[in-house]
């Protein structure tokens, strides 16, 4: 079985390497570097930015409190930049060398469907071949949505690509967009010294979450000195002799922001164009491809998974569906459970989520219980210096199954996959109450929090 995937990010890399497994010939085209936009310019270089700001915002807030006594702390931040180049050829040199141990031949270029079998490569000295193929993955990406804003154009105005790799952390910051890349860059920069505005159209800032942790971050960005604006539209943005000015209206009237730069967070699409698709029938909606459960298109053969099949737009899901691609081509296909997909958001506090919010089960239909536990009650949170967050776990009150679990706080990205393995098995309150959780752990607030549903947490004044 020969399988061409196109794109080598965390979706592609994985499929390659699945169906490599299992026996098939793979050949893998990427036209840029290895590791797409999570590794470049996504998930892995924010969060090397967001360890440092965390690790200096630790120092200058509470050294002394920690027992910490030192000079004047400072951020380097050309060798923050060096690291941050280093931790990604790292990265992309360790899928080169699995490409290379699973025997996937990588062919550097662009890809164009000019048939259901083949596939024309233009490499970037121009030069063109014909790849055949028996199957192929689609797994191209996404790129940053730019909104017609009068003014975007602009220097100045930048995607989360540039604002990664600014040549200095600048002054003052506009952030259009307070969604999660825009919260974290808003963590990093406001961190660093830089004064830091969001701007949200919606009622609340990552609108996907759950109120209650949203409002632990809500909480750090006022005391950061944050400014957010919710509920308001961006109308222009114009030139000054200082920098830039945004215009905005909201209910409260219209409101101006100045700043050295504006950075462009209103979400991303999927890169779909140039790919040849319509030409060989590929149904494409709203810019993204159309796939079944197993990821296959509505041509045979043909499949697409991670952010260009429009459906959620995280590398772990591109992954997860990569692999349902290659096993489904492989003639072993699996489910995929899309209820126990975590979303994290790497901010201070962190924030983690799985499953339903409060409100989505309530508009579901379903009597709902919460239990909820503050993390000052929590020692662990306490020893680290960051108690501020919670956990809430959302539970069907008919019989206990644990329907959506949400945290704000240290470690929460790490723990969240407890919560996504519960909803995973269909778990009840009593799975939880009764595994032992380890002391002194954030984790174990999960289980004071499932006590707390019925009003038994130990640790916790009612």
């Amino acid at each position: 079985m020969r399988i061409v995937v196109l794109g080598g990010g965390p979706g592609g890399y994985v499929a390659a390497i699945r169906a490599a497994q299992l026996g098939a010939e793979v050949t893998l085209v990427e036209k840029k570097a290895l590791g797409g936009t999570c590794l470049n310019v996504g998930c892995i270089p924010t969060k090397v930015l967001l360890h440092t700001s965390e690790l200096y915002t630790h120092l200058k807030r509470e050294a002394k409190e920690l027992g910490i006594e030192a000079a004047e702390v400072s951020v380097n931040w050309s060798q923050l930049q060096k690291r941050k180049d280093k931790i990604i050829r790292m990265n992309t040199g360790g899928i080169e060398t699995l490409l290379k141990k699973n025997k996937i031949a990588k062919l550097s270029g662009s890809g164009k469907f000019i048939s259901g079998s083949e596939l024309e490569i233009t490499a970037a000295d121009g030069s063109v071949r014909t790849l055949g193929f028996d199957r192929a993955i689609i797994a191209t990406g996404s790129e940053p949505s730019i909104v017609p804003i009068p003014g975007v154009e602009l220097e100045g105005v930048i995607t989360s690509d540039e604002a990664l790799s600014l040549p200095a952390v600048p002054e003052s910051l506009c952030i259009i967009g307070g969604g999660v890349i825009g919260c974290e860059f808003a963590s990093v920069y406001s961190s660093l010294g830089c004064k830091v505005t969001i701007i949200e159209m919606l009622p609340e800032l990552i609108a996907v979450m759950d109120r209650d942790i949203v409002q632990c971050l809500r909480k750090e960005f006022a005391s950061s000195g944050i400014e957010v604006h919710t509920e308001t539209k961006v109308e222009r943005i114009e030139q000054t002799a200082e920098g830039l000015r945004v215009v905005t209206t909201s209910g409260n009237g219209d409101h101006v922001i100045e700043a050295d730069k504006v950075l462009l967070s209103i979400g991303r699409r999927p890169v779909t164009a140039g790919l040849g698709l319509e030409d060989i029938g590929v149904e494409i909606k709203r810019g993204a491809i159309q796939v079944n459960r197993n990821m296959e298109t509505g041509i045979p053969g043909i499949y697409a998974i991670g952010d260009c099949n429009g459906g959620i737009m995280l590398a772990h899901v591109a992954s997860a569906e990569g692999v349902i691609a290659a096993e489904a081509i492989m003639g072993e296909p699996s489910p995929i459970d899309f209820r126990t997909v975590p979303s994290c958001v790497y901010t201070r506090p962190e924030l983690a989520s799985v499953g339903m919010t409060e409100e989505e089960a309530k508009q579901q239909g379903f009597q709902v219980k919460t239990g909820v536990f503050p993390l000052q009650a929590n020692a662990k949170s306490m020893i680290m210096g960051e108690s501020s967050g919670l956990v809430k776990y959302v539970v069907d009150a008919g019989n206990d199954e644990i329907l959506g679990l949400h945290i704000a706080g240290p470690r929460a990205t790490d723990i969240i996959v407890e919560g996504a393995l519960a909803i995973r098995l269909e778990a009840t309150l009593d799975e939880m109450v009764t595994t032992i959780h380890a002391h002194p752990t954030v984790a174990e607030s999960l289980h004071e929090a499932a006590h707390a549903v019925h009003n038994r947490a130990i640790h916790l004044h009612v």
